[in-house]
């Protein structure tokens, strides 16, 4: 259940009230009798489960980087072979 604080608009003393959300806002102050308002404040945020991490679900992949390139949809060409001789250097015998 949630906890509401009040403050008395008269004699400005605050109280924290326990309710229900079905329970109506308290009205009248315990001490002097006055007019009672809710007081907003801010609330902490829990986010569990997974994913609200630098850590979760990212893989080895920084999130710095940027993504990779989509593949190529043609096939890349295959260098073919070339066939070198070499210059013979062994001399002919002579006769």
């Amino acid at each position: 259940m949630p906890t509401y604080e009040y403050e008395c608009q008269s004699c400005h003393q605050r109280v924290e009230a326990v309710q229900k959300f079905s329970d109506s806002a308290l009205t009248t102050c315990e001490v002097c009798g006055g007019e009672l308002r809710k007081v907003f404040s801010a609330v902490g945020i829990v986010f569990k489960g997974s994913g609200f991490y630098k850590t979760d679900s990212r893989g080895s992949s920084s999130s710095s980087t940027p993504p990779a390139a989509p593949p190529s949809t043609t096939a890349p060409a295959t260098p073919t072979p070339v066939a070198t001789a070499a210059p013979s250097t062994s001399a002919k015998p002579s006769d």
